[in-house]
């Protein structure tokens, strides 16, 4: 995160995405979440992967839940921690991104974080940890099989954790991802909602390593029809991780709906959710802070947005996912092939890209 960035983001190209972001454009403009990365890079041992960590309470002392809701797309990957959230409609501690091979490790790292971040509550009480761990498969630009990821490296990641902007592209658990065919990786976005006298944000952030270049659409135009150089797969191989946040109000069943917006927000890339991809969602809210339930008094009173007033909502988390997928490919760099050898995953020509904005139909 120390790493300056410097590439332009899409909206710097003069990609004309909709709605209102925050000061960052990134899932950080949501107060109290912090992003780190363990980025791990080694041409000589064919190492290209790492670890984002996303801390919903960032500075918190002691375990407090976190609302949230999930959906999968489609079911070919993982995403630790599920069943809780499905049930309980909560989750406690941080959110790790790593690659397919490495997700024990990692949720191994963030276990011993959330024991020594939180050593009174896990001293005293009887608790548990089960932190969110999701992976998607780098093993064309990774030595995967290696499994080079370890614990120490889900602990650097979440020490590192602050708000502010966010790098993306080849950064953490994106550093050996693939989308479109283009160097992809770690992207963020947000969006401001109005509502009375209320400004909320949602943010997303996306680890992004799924779809064919024939598929690619930027805001409607058909990019992947007229890039075809440099094309490396004849089929989806690859996979979407997306995380949203927000500071509103949610219930744990409105945050499983927001989750599925994602899916439109993909979509809107031109990826149909390939049968090879795991697109697995999360949604979590920071809003309605309570200590844990086992600490917690008997009858609780949250606050909840009412479900009629939520479609701009839907609306800010399928733009701001959008707007992720492709921050993440500008963000990108020419990475050599491991499997099969010999080839490069080539960054968009990002000129192209603003030129055919520029350009009249």
């Amino acid at each position: 995160m120390d790493k300056p960035i410097s590439k332009p983001r899409a909206r710097d190209l003069g990609l004309p995405f909709p709605g209102t972001p925050g000061p960052n454009n990134a899932i950080t403009d949501i107060p109290g979440v912090n992003v780190g990365f363990t980025t791990l890079t080694d041409s000589t041992k064919n190492i290209r992967t790492g670890v984002t960590a996303i801390i919903p309470r960032g500075g918190e002392s002691e375990p407090r839940p976190v609302w949230a809701g999930q959906y999968a797309l489609n079911g070919n990957g993982e995403m630790t921690g599920t069943h809780w959230i499905n049930d309980a409609g909560y989750f406690v501690g941080p959110i790790c991104i790593t690659n397919t091979h490495s997700v024990g490790m990692v949720h191994h790292g963030a276990t011993r974080w959330m024991i020594d971040t939180y050593a009174d509550y896990f001293r005293d009480v009887h608790a548990w940890a089960m932190p969110v761990v999701a992976e998607t498969y780098d093993g064309v630009l990774n030595d995967i099989n290696g499994q080079h990821v370890a614990a120490e490296h889900a602990i650097a990641a979440l020490n590192s954790a602050k708000p502010g902007p966010v790098e993306e592209g080849s950064t953490g658990g994106g550093n050996g991802m693939i989308c479109y065919e283009f160097k992809g990786g770690t992207g963020t976005a947000s969006r401001q909602v109005n509502l009375g006298a209320e400004t909320y944000t949602v943010g997303a952030l996306v680890q992004a390593n799924h779809g064919i270049r024939p598929w690619l659409s930027v805001l409607g135009k058909p990019v992947g029809q007229v890039m075809t150089e440099g094309r490396l797969l004849e089929q989806e191989t690859g996979s979407i991780i997306v995380i949203l946040g927000t500071d509103a109000p949610l219930s744990g069943l409105s945050l499983r709906q927001t989750a599925k917006r994602a899916a439109i927000g993909v979509g809107r890339g031109g990826s149909p959710g390939g049968n090879n991809s795991g697109d697995i969602f999360l949604a979590f809210s920071t809003a309605n802070d309570r200590p844990m339930p086992q600490k917690d008094h008997a009858i609780l009173q949250r606050a909840e947005l009412n479900n009629e007033l939520l479609d701009p909502f839907y609306l800010a988390a399928v733009e701001a996912v959008e707007e992720s997928v492709i921050n993440a490919i500008v963000a990108g760099e020419d990475a050599k092939t491991i499997k099969p050898a010999g080839h490069v995953c080539r960054v968009i020509d990002t000129t192209a890209l603003a030129k055919l904005f520029r350009d009249k139909d």
